[in-house]
């Protein structure tokens, strides 16, 4: 039988704190190589209005099943991303669970950016700015709360309405133009769909750290060249970075450390003063990561429906 988890499957099950210690774990494990996996990501262009994207395989050491997940990205639908994370088991291959891939992604993207936000910014730094207000920003700052003190929050999005409905979830304040957030915020996360950057280098000051999620395929750059090259930048995978990510749009691949390195490192990665950046492309282990944790415990808890696909 392959248990089958919806969205509401997975809201139930999920809990931030279990999540981004999984994800750290994963991080650490990985950081060096050993017993990996290369990472795959394909975009395909579509004769529709938006990509395919498939992500193999999901793997970690000591978890005895892999993934597969497909998307579809239609960036003028809502939700813009739908597809589905199969769970195989490493055994035999059955597929042990189908979960809902928008739920997945946005848990693990948000979560584990929230973890390098926190490793890679000042330990100082509480003041938050957003922008882009959907739902990898919304996991990435309760991530984020949920690891460090924060103080003010503002937020931005090309949309005004979500904008304030993000405000009014989280004790926020909107501003005008994603330069304002950076003039206002210590620490600013990016999380849209932008082909033309946001903000650069004389947008940002010292010590100031940025995360970007939209750097996740060619062509898309939410931070400009200039502040990239004279940040202290961190991926999450150099191969992948270099290939989808900022590292390929630098010309720069293999050219920085990874928030693994810097977590088993467990020292500050950066000079006092240096801005950070935090680019991610986002890694088929972390789908592995959350679909396994949310597996068991609805196999636990008896939850989500069961379908007999060969029968």
């Amino acid at each position: 039988m392959t248990r089958v988890l919806t969205r509401t499957d997975l809201l139930t099950l999920l809990e931030p704190a279990a999540c981004v210690d999984v994800l750290a774990a994963g991080f650490r494990a990985t950081a060096d190589g050993e017993g990996a996996t290369p990472a795959h990501r394909v975009v395909a262009e579509l004769p529709f209005p938006g990509t395919a994207t498939a992500l193999i395989p999901g793997v970690l050491p000591g978890v005895p099943a892999y993934t597969v997940k497909v998307n579809a990205k239609f960036p003028g639908a809502a939700p813009a991303l739908r597809g589905v994370v199969c769970l195989h088991s490493g055994t035999d291959g059955e597929l042990l669970a189908l979960l809902d891939s928008a739920t997945v992604t946005a848990w693990r993207t948000g979560l584990a950016a929230a973890l390098g936000t926190h490793v890679l910014a000042r330990p100082d730094a509480t003041t938050v700015g957003v922008i882009g207000a959907g739902a990898q920003a919304e996991l990435m700052l309760r991530g984020l709360k949920a690891l460090r003190q924060t103080g003010d929050v503002w937020v931005h999005d090309v949309a005004p309405s979500r904008a304030r409905e993000f405000a009014a979830r989280h004790d926020a304040r909107t501003l005008s133009s994603p330069a304002a957030i950076a003039e206002a915020a210590d620490i600013v996360l990016l999380a849209t769909w932008s082909r033309t950057p946001l903000l650069g280098l004389a947008d940002s000051r010292p010590g100031q750290h940025f995360t970007t999620l939209g750097a996740d395929e060619p062509g898309k750059l939410e931070l400009a060249p200039d502040l990239l090259e004279a940040a202290r930048l961190f991926v999450d995978d150099r191969e992948l970075a270099s290939v989808s990510g900022v590292l390929g749009s630098l010309n720069r691949a293999g050219a920085a450390p990874t928030l693994g390195e810097a977590l088993k490192a467990g020292t500050a990665p950066a000079a006092p003063g240096a801005r950070t950046v935090y680019a991610p492309v986002g890694l088929p282990w972390q789908d592995l990561a959350l679909a396994w944790q949310a597996y068991e415990e609805a196999e636990r808890r008896g939850l989500g429906g069961e379908v007999n696909l060969l029968g």
